[in-house]
């Protein structure tokens, strides 16, 4: 069985941003979606109804700018492996991934996405057995902190313990794509 996950983020539209980037966008329509994950600071309601209606199977969690009536986190069952959503703020320094393992363990969730850094990172945390996705910000805003400032999002394709994520970011005319083949096995996560 195979699962398509959607990573996005911290789009802060229409305080710092006025939209998507069009090329990031197109790749986000042309995909059909088991789940969306939006990881905070959408800001603006029309994001929200945007963001819900890319798939039926939608968790977007509250960032420290969204004055939205949002969760704070957000776990769901892969049906292999639970899944944790958190926008990461109140983590100090910013993508601290000893925190962020501490509220993934806190969840029950061996996946973790965050945001909050706005750039973009996939990392296995061995010692607490947690991998974590940050998706980056969507519209490439300023976050604070060191923030890529370019645009970007991930893709992720679980088949039972093989994990597929992949970062998009706009970086120039064309996307630049990264991925990262991940098993999970006995009870771990291991780079392929």
């Amino acid at each position: 069985m195979s699962l398509k996950i959607l990573g996005i983020g911290d789009t802060h539209i229409p305080d710092r941003a006025s939209g998507i980037p069009g090329e990031l966008l197109g790749i986000i329509n042309s995909g059909i979606w088991d789940v969306v994950v939006f990881t905070g600071d959408l800001t603006g309601g029309e994001v929200l109804n945007w963001v819900k209606s890319l798939s039926q199977n939608v968790y977007v969690v509250k960032g420290n700018m969204d004055y939205l009536p949002l969760p704070k986190t957000a776990v769901f069952d892969t049906g292999f492996l639970k899944v944790g959503v958190h926008h990461g703020d109140r983590v100090y320094p910013r993508g601290n991934i000893r925190q962020l393992s501490e509220i993934a363990v806190r969840l029950g969730a061996r996946i973790l996405f965050s945001g909050h850094t706005h750039s973009p990172f996939i990392e296995i945390d061995r010692e607490r057995g947690v991998l974590h996705l940050n998706p980056g910000s969507l519209t490439g805003v300023w976050g604070g902190g060191d923030a890529s400032m370019v645009p970007s999002l991930m893709m992720v394709e679980l088949k039972n313990s093989l994990i597929e994520a992949t970062i998009i970011e706009l970086k120039g005319a064309k996307p630049a794509r990264f991925s990262r083949c991940i098993v999970f096995k006995e009870g771990n996560f291991n780079y392929c």
